[in-house]
């Protein structure tokens, strides 16, 4: 039977160097139009020193239609990025830089350049029998706290059912390296990814976790086992680790944190360098704008069905069609017309006992689909709304803490409180 990288990888072997025996963690790193890799790198070699010995894989890329400007700062970056890690190999960590260019127009993007490292961590891992080995994804914009590398290395130790975590992230709020507007903007994002989780959280949904492709990390043989990293030109973290959180296999570290680039950025098509450009540019319109995330009330609307939803497996027909009535319009149409009376039907008959059920039912109701319900009811029944009211709101009805009129920072550095207090 050919292996995961016989039948998944997008090139042979990219570093010849000698794999250490005592390997245990790569990290790689996507790296595209790049000025600040080294103060990244150099955030990774401060860290203190894990058991096992680490390596760092960089992979700067760019495509077809990638213009000579940028692909001239990649060569830069490659000269310098390979003459630095020359100089600043340490008992535990090496570094490797890999540049691809010219991949194909289709797939060039963050995804292929993850899939790419991961692949080449794959190679390196198994060479030295690490299938358990860890693989961490990190972004060439990033910090880490200096407890980074060992927490992870922990954290896996002592979750041996965990195949892949998300990290705490937090974006700096303040300082000097870039303009006041750009903090603003970045803290009611940040608020708006917390909220959107602890929203989901609120109406029951197992699966609410955060998908930062700077804060992931996974296991060797669960990466090869799952098909790899996709080729997504955005939201390939997304897609990628709700393969894990599906399998109940997904855990989040708070013992330590990354530290993600607050800039504005149009290397994706969305993410967060693509939010800080919107809000930035309706302020620049309209210094009054204000940043909209989703109506709490679709959450509330979720929960009665959520509720339910794990006890369906015991449901008769007319007990189903009596919760129907029950449900928020929002919801109860969504339902509808996504064809929910079949696919329960055919859930109920493939399953026996309430587990399996609950674990069948939320593949079929997974984050892809929760998503698709948020923007249903959004677009038909609830508008976006501020994402202080919204982020106000969800903290009075489900934390009992009433934050009316706070901003969108102290609302934030609640959600982070709440974040770190809780246990996964």
């Amino acid at each position: 039977m050919p292996t995961y990288l016989e039948k998944n990888a997008l090139f042979p072997k990219l570093i010849d160097a000698p794999v250490p025996k005592n390997l245990g963690m790569v990290v790689v790193i996507p790296c595209y139009d790049e000025t600040g890799l080294i103060r990244s790198l150099e955030s990774l070699k401060s860290c203190d020193a894990p058991n096992c010995f680490t390596e760092v894989i960089v992979v700067v890329n760019d495509g077809e239609q990638t213009s000579d400007e940028i692909k001239a700062q990649n060569l830069v970056t490659f000269e310098t990025a390979t003459t630095w890690a020359e100089k600043n190999i340490t008992r535990y960590l090496q570094f490797y830089i890999i540049y691809k260019t010219n991949l194909p127009k289709k797939t060039a993007g963050v995804g292929t350049a993850r899939k790419i490292g991961m692949d080449e961590a794959v190679r390196r891992l198994e060479s030295v029998g690490k299938s358990e080995g860890v693989i961490v994804c990190f972004d060439a914009d990033s910090l880490c706290e200096k407890n980074y590398l060992q927490a992870i290395e922990e954290h896996f130790i002592q979750n041996p059912k965990t195949q892949s975590c998300g990290i705490h992230f937090e974006h700096p709020l303040e300082g000097d390296e870039y303009e006041p507007e750009i903090y603003d903007a970045i803290t009611k994002y940040e608020l708006h990814l917390r909220y959107y989780i602890h929203a989901q959280k609120f109406a029951g949904f197992p699966l609410a976790f955060q998908t930062i492709g700077s804060s992931m990390a996974v296991r060797c043989n669960a990466y090869q086992q799952q098909g790899g990293m996709n080729k997504r030109k955005a939201g390939e973290d997304f897609y990628f680790l709700h393969k894990f959180t599906i399998l109940n296999a997904h855990t989040e570290l708070k013992k330590t944190k990354t530290i993600p680039s607050p800039r504005r950025s149009d290397r994706v098509p969305f993410g967060t360098g693509k939010a800080i450009n919107e809000i930035l540019a309706e302020k620049k319109l309209d210094a009054q704008s204000e940043y909209l995330t989703y109506n709490f009330k679709i959450f509330e609307d979720l929960e009665p069905f959520l509720s339910v939803a794990p006890n369906l497996l015991l449901f008769e027909n007319e007990q189903i069609e009596i919760m129907k009535k029950h449900l928020p319009e929002s919801i109860r149409t969504f339902l509808h017309e996504n064809n929910f009376d079949t696919k329960l039907a055919e859930i109920q008959a493939n399953t026996t006992i309430p587990i399996t059920f609950g674990g069948r039912f939320f593949r079929w109701f997974n984050a892809f689909f929760l998503m698709k319900y948020v923007h249903f009811a959004r677009d038909n029944y609830h508008p976006n709304v501020p994402v202080e009211e919204a982020a106000s709101a969800l903290l009075q009805k489900y934390y009992f803490k009433d934050m009316s009129g706070a901003s969108a920072k102290e609302l934030l550095l609640e959600f982070r409180k709440k974040d770190l207090s809780q246990l996964f």
